[in-house]
């Protein structure tokens, strides 16, 4: 099999980042404008939530200044997020649904990409799908704690999250140990975990609770 050539690839992991990094700010955004912020609200969640998770995995793994802060496109994305959303979000009918979609996309990047990463660096398969999860959540986590919410991956209404991370980020840790670490591995554990969490909030899906009694707190 031919491999291809650095470049190529590079450029491809350059545009999957991108892609998530839109994708996540938006989800900010489209959160700030829900919560009713002003645009220096917006700006602040679009960026925390398309920055965030990457930041932590970089700090966690040493890479520093995290990448976040070398990467000039990476700044500047969730600017041009919170400008779009700015103007064209009295056409989004649904924010709520919106901001659940976007945030499936940015999951799926994150999680893929930060387990990658985690790997290349030489830690175990636990510690890299832990990484990986992490990096994919952490924005969102920092994105609803500063909206005022408890945040996604800890609430039963929200549906499957974490899981869809965690099971996404098993699928790149597996195959690096296998010795196959094409894009190829990133896109379909980005397009699976972003499938699944879709499904899971189109079908219901949640993780076991207990049962609770009596009223709650």
């Amino acid at each position: 099999m031919v491999n291809e050539p650095a470049s190529v690839t590079d450029t491809v992991e350059a545009v999957i980042n991108l892609v998530g990094i839109f994708a996540f700010a938006l989800s900010g955004a489209l959160m700030a404008v829900r919560k009713r912020m002003d645009i220096v609200g917006m700006v602040v969640l679009a960026s925390i939530t398309a920055l965030g998770g990457g930041i932590i995995r970089d700090v966690l793994l040493g890479d520093v200044p995290p990448a976040a802060f070398r990467n000039t496109w990476w700044l500047v994305l969730p600017l041009i997020a919170t400008v779009l959303t700015f103007f064209l979000h009295p056409v989004v009918t649904r924010l709520h649904r919106s901001i659940q979609v976007f945030d499936a996309i940015g999951l799926g990047v994150f999680c893929a990409s930060a387990t990658a990463k985690a790997a290349q660096y030489g830690v175990s398969p636990l510690a890299a799908v832990l990484l990986g999860t992490i990096t994919g959540v952490g924005g969102g986590i920092l994105r609803d704690l500063l909206a005022g919410e408890i945040p996604s991956v800890l609430r039963r209404d929200t549906k499957l999250y974490a899981v869809p991370a965690v099971a996404g980020s098993i699928i790149v840790a597996v195959a690096h140990a296998a010795g196959q670490d094409g894009l190829w591995v990133q896109a379909f554990a980005a397009l699976f975990i972003c499938g699944f969490r879709l499904a899971a909030l189109w079908r219901g899906w949640g993780a076991p609770a207990p049962r609770v009694s009596g009223p709650t707190i």
